[in-house]
């Protein structure tokens, strides 16, 4: 699969990479991105909501009323679900939400979602760029000329750059990531995926 490269101005260079027909256009499996984008938003959860049971609460234990004669049901401790300030019956507890999946999985599921976007027309490939300083306004131009302002984008590098992580920092909707972190969720929730030149080599190494 042939695609142009583009520079930051938006136009095109001459220049064309092959993108990796095993990682670029497989046949998406729909079910594993699922289950990839399902891990990764249970793994984001703290899982530390806690209501009291009737055992936590403070209040006192002594019987309300007599036993019987009251017209109504019996009644002992205050603690009682029954009673507004009492335990809560089956409230929710500390819980770990994360579960795990299979590597095979995962880099089926990030496959799946590069080809995807790849047969949608929304992977962009751009050479390779750098800023001396961190400068939102050069980075929001750049994202203007490649015409995703008004579009959720990813742009994926090869290593860490500091200067762009923190030129992009300030924009919603924009997110700066290295190939080697790549995942299903940051792909799919994307309208437009940019890779740097170098990045398709890791890509390549990690996935094909």
């Amino acid at each position: 699969m042939q695609v142009s490269v583009i520079n930051t101005s938006g136009s095109e260079t001459g220049r064309t990479v092959t993108l990796n027909e095993s990682i670029f256009n497989a046949e998406p499996n729909q079910h594993a991105i699922w289950l990839d984008v399902k891990q990764f938003l249970a793994n984001q959860r703290q899982g530390t909501h806690k209501t009291k049971e009737r055992a936590e609460i403070a209040r006192t234990t002594k019987k309300l009323k007599r036993q019987k004669g009251t017209g109504g049901a019996r009644a002992g401790s205050m603690k009682s679900p029954l009673f507004r300030g009492g335990g809560r019956v089956f409230g929710p507890q500390p819980r770990d939400y994360s579960f795990k999946l299979n590597k095979k999985l995962k880099r089926l599921a990030r496959v799946s979602a590069l080809s995807s976007k790849a047969k949608n027309g929304g992977i962009l490939v751009l050479e390779d760029f750098n800023y001396s300083a961190p400068k939102t306004k050069d980075f929001a131009g750049m994202l203007n000329k490649l015409s995703v302002t008004e579009k959720k984008s990813l742009l994926v590098l090869s290593e860490t750059n500091k200067n762009i992580y923190l030129s992009s920092r300030n924009l919603q909707h924009h997110k700066v990531v290295t190939a080697s972190s790549l995942n299903t969720y940051d792909i799919m929730n994307a309208q437009k995926i940019i890779l740097s030149e170098k990045s398709l080599a890791v890509i390549e190494q990690i996935l094909a």
